[in-house]
């Protein structure tokens, strides 16, 4: 994604811009991003939901499970009114601005070993990893499970060992850091539809022109749609490749999963931090 970002730019701004890529938190840590934007050490990169919620408490609703139904209802949400408000707010408390939203993948839970799992209570006493927000361990608990923090780079030899007994991330993600070789079973809860934020520091942003600026936006969104494409094809051809690899794939009563999750969140000091009619708009848009 970011070397379409990268060639993109070049081709319709050449030599105006120099785009260093650093990958696999090579410069920062995951979630220190904001904070090294605001320093002035970084001046691009994707933020998640999750990182934008700290500062920014109406994002805390995308952070919820079962708030966005599939990967057109995201853009739909992002890319009209109500991304247009919200973004804003972003630019405000974070000096940030967002350039484009990306389809990270719909989170599924992934088991260490063989489990039948129907609804929130099959996952009773489950070791659930999740990163070490309060956000997502609450997550983690409005599914039924027992969230356990615990560093994404750990999560490989924690399924191995034992020390956790699932955990949850997209499809095309269990299959780049090879989960499937310490699970045994998928479950498609598709409890999350995750978002990742191309943005840009403000501190960059407010010194371009008016056409250095859409060129930067152009950029990211064809960027963001190689993305969206690509990670949209491989997780409908990862089932095959995982049950070729001899994890057992199951669905659970979604409905079951979804009204539990919310009633959960509908209850908990969440909901009182989204605005006002915000959860009714996202779930009018078509």
């Amino acid at each position: 994604m970011w070397t379409v970002f990268k060639e993109q730019l070049e081709k319709s701004l050449p030599g105006q811009f120099d785009v260093q890529i650093s990958l696999n938190a090579s410069l920062f840590k995951q979630g220190a991003e904001p904070v090294a934007m605001a320093r002035g050490n970084l001046e691009m990169t994707t933020i998640s939901a999750f990182d934008i919620a700290k500062l920014v408490s109406e994002f805390s609703i995308f952070t919820a499970g079962y708030i966005i139904r599939d990967p057109a209802h995201l853009m739909k949400v992002f890319n009209g009114p109500i991304g247009e408000e919200l973004f804003k707010l972003v630019s405000q408390k974070m000096d940030i601005t967002v350039l484009a939203p990306i389809y990270y993948g719909t989170r599924q839970l992934n088991l260490r070993d063989m489990r039948k799992v129907n609804m929130p209570a099959d996952l009773k006493g489950v070791k659930l990893r999740m990163p070490g927000s309060k956000e997502w361990l609450f997550l983690g608990e409005a599914l039924g499970a027992t969230p356990t923090p615990l560093a994404f780079g750990e999560v490989y030899m924690g399924l191995r060992t034992g020390t956790i007994d699932a955990q949850d991330n997209p499809l095309p993600t269990v299959k780049s850091a090879k989960f499937y070789e310490v699970t045994k079973q998928i479950t498609l809860t598709s409890h999350l539809v995750d978002v990742l934020f191309i943005g840009v520091s403000n501190k960059l942003w407010d010194i371009l022109s008016t056409e250095q600026r859409n060129k930067l936006r152009s950029a990211a969104q064809a960027a963001a749609s190689y993305n969206n494409e690509n990670r949209i094809a491989d997780e409908k051809e990862l089932i095959s490749y995982f049950k070729g690899q001899g994890l057992s794939i199951t669905t659970p009563d979604l409905d079951a999963f979804r009204k539990s999750v919310q009633a959960t969140y509908l209850q908990s000091e969440y909901a009182r931090l989204w605005p006002k009619g915000l959860l009714e708009r996202i779930n009018a848009t078509r």
